[in-house]
């Protein structure tokens, strides 16, 4: 069969106006589907509430009380997620999670979000399919003996038994530091939950414990005599400490990073839970923006307009969240938690 020119062309022209969207208003259309909420952020704000995978036995960080109340800086994390998407940081559902669980909880989307004193690593964000938001809480492997034992360093702990969680980058961390200091014998005693772990080393199961300094700083103040045990002079590692999602859904993942990020700018920009609504009066562009007065920052990301405002209104800036929970009670400097300002690594990027 033959093919005219004039039939051949339109057959072209109908393909190339096909692939194209075949409108001249489909970019716009594209752009309009961009800003609705979609995958996760869809279906959290039809469910009402943002599912939460916490630790629940690290006091300072995310812990439970007996009556059923989450406390900590993993858990304002998640409130502030809330107060962001939903306008109200009491719509959280906790779900507490082992370490062996967690990832599957996130991957099988029994939780929404993944807010657990969690290290980033590589292996985690690829292989583990995790995206990892803005780092939270930078922090470093520690090891805790009793004042009596005589454990000074990792050459102490020659022959001796250490209590490690399971599942963990504690496990390898150890070794690793083990095998560089020379230590070649030493049992690691190991644990499937937080409380197990402490439990064993209280019970005198293991000479010392290992976790991230701040855990151990954390279980200690709960010990019935905290002052009897030493956090050694040691760091194994670094361990930065950061919220997770699922891989593949940009829409969730870009609301819970500029959530972090929203914590940390607030800091830097001296807005409080206390001052945000004198804020909202600013001259200042960049303030205005971030407040949603002006722009449509939230609109473009699926979320209202204020969500920023939101979040600082009822869960507070970064150094608020950071005092309330880990400061005061626990005693812990800043350090490495400080603004960029103030010597610190915390940096957000511009809300513009």
């Amino acid at each position: 069969m033959k093919w005219s020119p004039t039939l051949m062309g339109g057959l072209l022209l109908a393909a190339v106006l096909s692939a194209c969207g075949g409108t001249s208003n489909s970019t716009d259309n594209a752009l309009d589907a961009n800003t609705q909420p979609s995958g996760r952020l869809a279906a959290i704000k039809a469910k009402g509430k943002v599912v939460c995978g916490v630790n629940g036995e690290v006091p300072g960080f995310s812990f439970v009380n007996e009556a059923g109340d989450y406390s900590g800086l993993d858990a304002d994390f998640c409130r502030a997620v809330a107060a962001a998407v939903l306008g109200d940081a009491e719509k959280v559902d906790f779900r507490k999670l082992s370490s062996q669980e967690r990832f599957t909880a996130v991957q099988t989307g029994e939780v929404d979000l993944l807010s657990r004193n969690t290290t980033w690593t590589l292996n985690r964000d690829t292989a583990v399919k995790m995206q990892f938001a803005p780092i939270l809480f930078y922090d470093g492997q520690g090891i805790m003996a009793t004042n009596s034992s005589g454990i000074t360093d990792l050459n102490d702990l020659e022959g001796k038994a250490v209590c490690v969680l399971a599942g963990t980058t504690t496990e390898k961390n150890l070794a690793d530091q083990m095998a560089k200091a020379g230590v070649k014998s030493y049992q690691p005693v190991v644990s499937d939950d937080v409380d197990s772990l402490y439990n064993a080393y209280q019970q005198g199961r293991c000479e010392a414990v290992t976790s991230d300094r701040s855990q151990l700083v954390a279980r200690r103040s709960i010990f019935p005599n905290p002052q009897d045990h030493q956090v050694l002079a040691v760091t194994l590692s670094k361990e930065p400490l950061a919220p997770a999602v699922a891989e593949g859904d940009p829409a969730w993942f870009n609301t819970v990073k500029w959530v972090a990020f929203a914590l940390i700018q607030a800091e830097e920009f001296g807005i409080t839970s206390g001052n945000v609504e004198t804020f909202k009066t600013s001259d200042n562009p960049d303030v205005r923006r971030f407040l949603g007065v002006e722009d449509k920052l939230g609109e473009d990301m699926g979320l209202p307009q204020d969500f920023a405002a939101q979040a600082i209104a009822q869960v507070g800036n970064y150094g608020e969240i950071y005092q309330r929970n880990v400061g005061e009670p626990l005693g812990l400097e800043r350090g490495l938690n400080n603004l960029w300002t103030q010597g610190g690594l915390l940096y957000s990027p511009p809300f513009r």
